[in-house]
């Protein structure tokens, strides 16, 4: 209709920019840890061709099945806005050669597409940053995947609001097994099953373990456990996996009902989970998919990684400090045009003096009585005051507006040893 309001598309929104700073200082402290355990990104494209997909996630899969956003682009090829992060990423590894002798550590970062129900902790764009490790086969790299989440939990400030789960998923012939096991289980009590687990029945029963429906947990609990089904190999590698993460003083808990939505993982599965967001309570997931790599056509490469869910983890520090923007160091106030134009000199000045100094430049004029009240709603600790007069004297008037202390007029040389030193720029 015309004039109608428009607005965003259902479950995808607007970062706004009081929520920016926030997100930009989670981002920071994510992408120190990373280079500090030699982490190197990469930049994926956000579409792919479904096929992918397909073959990576799996066919019988929720998200192939009816969450993906799909279309047919002019050639008539059928393309899909990413879902997750790990396939695109070991396509890019495959197409340009990267696994040849492979012992990589990488990491991504952006918006996936899943067409679910929206509700909070779920949207239909949300944002993950993706960490993938290619090479080591052994229970170490998945340790340090482990570590590499609490160092950020630390220093985020919330390692006492999340709590590790870890699970072995074996390898696929055990899988296999064991899903015979499952469905002979499940069958029998057919008639308590949700429609989503008799859906899931015949094609993917391990996603009923997944299942959150609270009349489902009695009898999921009685369902037989997949540990039991693991053979020796898969063993060791879990007891290597467990012995690392006690030797580090990670505290976690075996959850035999953890799966994971996506076909392609094996051995070690492990979620970051907390009670502070509700039903959508796994905030950073991940595990092994040692098969990938060939299942897409590359030389078979052990892999490991995990993918955090940027919009959970930010709703985890909504009320931490991190959320309050750093404010301008200072605010300039510009009266008259000769001030104006020797002001907007001046503060790029400053700029390239000063590396971090953080100006605000009034713009769009106005008395000095509005600009003033701008300054000190800005937050900033000075305004620096430029009227026709100091314009001609190249000087500015330094007025504190945080804390007591004298207005003092500094021609420009004096000003930038004066914001140097208040400030510490180096």
């Amino acid at each position: 209709m015309t004039g109608s309001k428009l607005q965003s598309v259902r479950g995808m929104h607007d970062i706004l920019p009081q929520d920016t700073p926030l997100w930009q200082a989670v981002e920071s402290i994510l992408r120190r840890g990373l280079d500090n355990y030699g982490y190197r990104q990469i930049r994926l494209p956000i579409v792919e061709k479904t096929e992918l997909f397909k073959r990576s996630i799996g066919e019988v899969t929720d998200i192939v099945e009816k969450e993906m956003y799909t279309f047919t682009d002019r050639n008539g090829e059928s393309l899909t806005l990413r879902p997750e992060g790990t396939a695109g990423c070991v396509r890019a590894c495959i197409e340009h050669g990267l696994l040849r002798g492979a012992n990589l550590r990488l990491w991504y970062q952006g918006p996936m597409f899943r067409h679910e129900r929206p509700q909070k902790g779920r949207y239909r764009q949300f944002h993950q940053l993706g960490v993938e490790t290619y090479g080591p086969k052994g229970p170490d790299i998945d340790a340090e995947l482990i570590l590499l989440a609490r160092q950020w939990w630390r220093e985020l400030g919330i390692a006492d609001k999340l709590e590790l789960q870890i699970n072995s998923l074996g390898t696929l012939g055990e899988r296999q097994a064991y899903r015979q096991e499952l469905v002979a289980y499940f069958s029998t009590f057919e008639h308590a099953l949700d429609e989503d687990s008799k859906r899931r029945l015949h094609s993917n029963p391990l996603r009923i373990l997944d299942s959150k429906n609270p009349d489902m947990q009695s009898l999921i609990e009685g369902a037989p456990k997949l540990i039991d089904y693991l053979g020796e190999s898969s063993r060791a590698h879990f007891r290597g996996f467990t012995d690392l993460l006690d030797a580090a003083g990670i505290v976690y808990s075996v959850n035999p009902r953890l799966v994971r939505g996506l076909d392609y993982y094996c051995l070690t599965v492990f979620e970051w989970v907390t009670g502070e967001l509700g039903a959508q309570g796994t905030v950073c997931a991940g595990g092994r998919y040692d098969s990938l790599v060939e299942q897409l056509g590359g030389t078979p490469t052990p892999a490991a990684g995990f993918a955090l869910g940027m919009e959970r983890l930010v709703s985890l520090l909504a009320h931490s400090s991190l959320a309050q923007p750093a404010p301008p160091h200072g605010y300039m106030i510009r009266v008259g045009a000769a001030a104006e134009k020797a002001g907007l000199v001046l503060a790029e000045r400053l700029r390239e003096r000063l590396p971090g100094l953080r100006l605000v430049v009034h713009a769009g004029g106005g008395s000095f009585k509005s600009q003033f009240k701008k300054a000190d709603k800005s937050g900033a600790p000075y305004a620096l005051i430029m009227g026709e007069e100091e314009a001609s004297r190249q000087q500015v008037s330094v007025k504190p507006l945080r804390k007591e202390g004298i207005q003092q007029m500094l021609d420009f040389d004096r000003l930038i040893e004066f914001l140097q030193s208040e400030f510490n720029f180096q």
